[in-house]
């Protein structure tokens, strides 16, 4: 596994290693099961805190992608509460989308950016 660190991006370390995580997942990179490098692995290998590591791995953990125990370490476990799901993303695109109809962003365009996402992840 190969984690990106953008050194000068205005996002969060813990938030990129959490989002690369999910795309991976996203674009069957990683599958049910599949297990992640080790925090302490992790974060050496990208020059990072292993606090940093620690953050993303869970928060990966309290939004169901993975499960962590100490005898099999961080593993792509996705948890099907798909009622919940849905309501967490509805309220997350609630506000994506109100930005981007301040700023001009059609319906249609939105539209042609979620079937763009969709066959990213290869639906």
């Amino acid at each position: 596994m190969f984690i990106e660190i953008d050194f000068e991006s205005e996002e969060a370390i813990y938030i990129q290693i959490r989002n690369q995580i999910v795309m991976g997942i996203a674009t069957s990179a990683f599958r049910e099961g599949d297990v992640l490098p080790s925090v302490r692995r992790l974060a050496e290998s990208a020059g990072i805190n292993m606090h940093t590591v620690n953050k993303a791995y869970n928060m990966l953990k309290n939004e169901g992608f993975i499960s962590l125990s100490r005898r099999h370490g961080a593993v792509i476990s996705i948890e099907a509460d798909k009622q919940q799901d849905i309501m967490n993303l509805k309220e997350n695109l609630r506000i994506l989308l109100a930005e981007g109809y301040c700023k001009n962003i059609s319906k249609e365009e939105v539209h042609g950016l979620v079937e763009e996402i969709f066959a990213e992840c290869g639906e």
